[in-house]
């Protein structure tokens, strides 16, 4: 029995594994002139964050004010950036609350944004730092074209209450030379305007190796990289060994030679494909897939026989790491073999 104190499904973080990748890249960042800036909405753990912000991360990336709260409220935290766009007085509010504790930034891609961001900061003793989110090919938030980006950093140092800061953006998966060139030509605009671009930051898991070909980003954000998943090792970034999460399940029924069931479904492993076929990999079992997930049964086929007997233990390692870390109320941290107990995810179910 694999770890057999523990109930199943459980999702187990290897600290050893996780501090690990933490470290190495780190060590990339500083070999190579960037600021890290990790994204913890894979982890939603304060204590994680903490040890990267130890090992020389300059600050952490939050997706929602909720999950900033979550993260500051243990203490230890000074530097938060929230790279989504606040709309509504209860949230700009939150966030002024917020800046009172940390040093804070966000961002926005619209006038409308901005003034939201105004109206709630323009009274404030200090000013709220925004950066302008770009659009550089992954086609979700961000302004349009390096001239309007401009244009809103123009509008930005209008605003009471607000400081232009930079530019941020999510490039495509492969982008990264694009992102640079539409980076490049903003920032030159900006400068020619007669502002200053303190910070140029980038992001992503998938492009994590090459992040430093990107110039002119000053810092990179970056959340997968702690746990590592099955996208992360089919695209050649990390191997198996170097996969932190894996979702403990147990085998509950055989009903052929070729499928079993596994207790955990899309409630633990999620439905992300990434453009995978399956849900998961099953560690130290090349021949298995798992083909369909209901929301408590996952389907474990073979193309030969199965060879697994109800009560087995299997360990997954999902598709996609962020999503799975938020499905449970804590995370079962090991070291190795070593149960260490469990972990609250602080920031789980903070999504507004």
């Amino acid at each position: 029995m694999i770890f057999e104190t523990l109930d199943t499904p459980a999702v187990l973080v290897d600290l050893d594994v996780a501090e690990a990748n933490i470290r190495k890249y780190q060590a990339y960042c500083d070999t190579h002139g960037l600021k890290l800036r990790p994204h913890i909405k894979t982890h939603k753990l304060p204590s994680l964050a903490k040890y990267q912000l130890a090992q020389g991360a300059v600050g952490i990336t939050c997706q929602k004010v909720s999950e900033a709260e979550a993260m500051v409220a243990e203490g230890g935290i000074e530097d938060v950036l929230i790279t989504y766009n606040i709309v509504g007085e209860r949230k700009t509010q939150r966030l002024r609350a917020l800046a009172e504790k940390v040093s804070l930034s966000v961002v926005a891609d619209s006038d409308v944004v901005a003034e939201g961001l105004s109206q709630a900061f323009a009274d404030a003793s200090d000013p709220l730092s925004v950066l302008v989110e770009c659009n550089t090919g992954a086609d979700r938030c961000g302004v349009a074209t390096p001239e309007d980006a401009a244009r809103l950093a123009r509008r930005i140092t209008e605003l009471p209450g607000l400081s232009f800061a930079g530019l941020m953006t999510f490039p495509a998966f492969g982008g990264f030379a694009e992102a640079a060139d539409w980076l490049s030509r903003a920032k030159d605009l900006i400068e020619r305007d007669g502002m200053k671009v303190h910070r140029v930051s980038s992001g992503g898991s998938q492009d994590m190796w090459q992040a430093h070909l990107a110039a002119p980003v000053t810092e990179h954000r970056i959340g997968t990289y702690v746990y590592n998943d099955r996208s992360l090792v089919t695209r050649g970034n990390c191997s198996w060994q170097d996969c932190a999460l894996t979702v403990l399940a147990t085998v509950v029924s055989v009903p052929s030679e070729t499928h079993a069931i596994v207790d955990a479904g899309s409630k633990v492993l999620t439905t992300d494909l990434f453009g995978l076929q399956g849900h998961g990999h099953v560690l130290g079992r090349e021949d298995l897939s798992i083909d369909q997930l209901s929301e408590e049964h996952g389907r474990v086929v073979s193309s030969g026989p199965i060879n697994l007997a109800v009560g087995e233990r299997l360990r997954i390692v999902p598709n996609h790491a962020c999503v799975v870390a938020n499905m449970l109320e804590h995370v079962e941290s090991i070291r190795g073999t070593n149960v260490l107990g469990p972990l609250p995810v602080a920031a789980r179910g903070q999504v507004w």
